[in-house]
């Protein structure tokens, strides 16, 4: 039951991949990103549960508020570097 579990995981991680690659958008990229991540989150703990390995749930853990953290700093990252884009743009129309 837990393999499958782990099978469909991994299925969804390649989609996530997926649509990463090929997304038209930053936004639709970093949100596979963000997929990516949670659904390694899940990977981790399936794994664990299945070789009997509680203390993955402390990595996974970590892992998780890191994927968190990186993705709000990679669209504050990008939210000012759009208004000091819009910024330049309205100096040089003066």
């Amino acid at each position: 039951m837990f393999t499958v579990a782990a099978a469909a995981v991994l299925v969804a991680m390649i989609l996530a991949l997926a649509r990463a690659f090929a997304g038209p958008t930053l936004y639709d990229r970093i949100l596979a990103v963000n997929v990516f991540g949670t659904k390694t989150v899940l990977l981790i703990a399936i794994v664990g549960f299945l070789m009997g390995r509680p203390e993955f749930l402390d990595i996974v853990m970590v892992y998780a508020l890191m994927n968190f953290i990186t993705v709000i700093g990679i669209l504050r990252f990008f939210e000012y570097a759009a208004e000091s884009e819009s910024a330049d743009e309205t100096i040089k129309e003066r």
